[in-house]
């Protein structure tokens, strides 16, 4: 039977063990909330990122833009250190941003122009038209956009390109087998087939 002991602590006696049981200080500063609707951060989150959607097109053009530069610049002053890293950045940006702009194709393309550059052995060896034809693929994708009745030409696109990364990688890296199995791993990109 439960007694009441000084300071709101009640104590339930049982025959074979007790429980005692503290009033909830956290009542007093509680807040009650009436009929208000209920906070839903995601659904804040999904409206801000549809009222930034018109933007998308821009942000991916510009980042077009830095691949385009970064390709340029390689091409003019040949392979150094910092423009190989400033076309893997900008090949990465554009695969981690694209999907989410509404351009998981031109991620797919970006996503093998990485891990042409990551596991070349050197890339100045690598030929130019494969390393062009990345570029392109990209801005094309995103020039023409994501629309519905160009998904199967750019899959097309994207598994040729993959295609020939893949088996240019393996060729070059045929006595580097730490990097074969890398090569041949399935794509990480979500959406790419």
């Amino acid at each position: 039977m439960p007694r009441k002991r000084p300071g709101d602590i009640q104590v339930a006696t049982f025959p074979d063990h007790q429980v005692f049981t503290q009033a909830n200080p956290l009542r007093k500063v509680m807040r009650r909330i009436g009929d208000e609707p209920a906070d839903d951060p995601v659904a804040r989150a999904e409206q801000a990122l549809a009222e930034l959607s018109g933007e998308f097109g821009g942000w991916m053009s510009v980042e077009c833009d830095r691949l385009a530069a970064a390709f340029a610049a390689l091409r003019r002053d040949g392979v150094s250190s910092a423009n190989r890293g400033e076309l893997f950045r900008a090949a990465h940006d554009i695969k981690g941003d694209a999907a989410t702009f509404g351009y998981p194709a031109a991620a797919a393309a970006a996503e093998s122009l990485c891990r042409v550059i990551e596991h070349a052995p050197d890339l100045a060896r690598v030929p130019d038209e494969l390393l062009a034809n990345h570029v392109d693929a990209v801005q094309a994708i995103v020039r023409e956009g994501a629309a519905p009745s160009k998904a199967d030409l750019q899959r097309a696109l994207i598994r040729k390109l993959r295609s020939v990364a893949d088996e240019y990688l393996a060729s070059v890296n045929r006595d580097r087998p730490e990097h074969l199995e890398a090569i041949l791993a399935p794509s990480i990109v979500p959406g790419e087939s």
